[in-house]
């Protein structure tokens, strides 16, 4: 019996806890990001912007589109440190031509060009925003999140 109810009081503590901890000060809690439109025009918007802040090395806002799946593949923090440490040459700026349904398992396609060279990302409405799918979209890059720092910056040939 006594070892009952010291389970039942950790247990009653546990959930305390728990809910003092997520009852603090809702002023220090970032504000949820309005929805995003479930529309074509509104993806293109994004897709857009998307390409552009990658194009442009602002890769923050970029990483915040992932999916969670694609974040699983690498932290944000060791993202902007790759993109910082090995940064990408000069290239062509993208141009991002459309977006419609019609990819597997439910997915939007966004068609853009870069260089003359056509390419496809992949994105899904989850929560009401827009996300990008990196395994999908980039498969190669996957390969080189998965790696290594030094094996990163060896694949890529951007050694110091």
């Amino acid at each position: 019996m006594r070892l009952l109810s010291v389970i039942v009081v950790s247990a009653m503590a546990l959930l305390m806890a728990g809910c003092s901890a997520s009852g603090g000060n809702p002023a220090a809690s970032p504000s949820p990001l309005p929805p995003d439109p479930h529309t074509a025009a509104a993806l293109l918007t994004i897709a857009r912007s998307f390409n552009r802040d990658y194009d442009t090395g602002d890769y923050g806002p970029v990483y915040a589109r992932w999916d969670a799946r694609s974040q699983a593949i690498i932290t944000r923090a060791d993202y902007m440190k790759r993109h910082k440490d090995c940064p990408s040459g000069p290239q062509p700026l993208s141009q991002t031509e459309s977006a419609s349904p019609g990819g597997p398992h439910g997915a939007w396609l966004v068609h853009y060009e870069i260089g003359g060279q056509q390419l496809t990302d992949y994105w899904f409405y989850v929560h009401r925003r827009w996300v990008f799918d990196l395994p999908l979209s980039n498969p190669g890059a996957v390969k080189l999140y998965r790696m290594s720092p030094q094996q990163y910056v060896a694949a890529l040939g951007c050694g110091h």
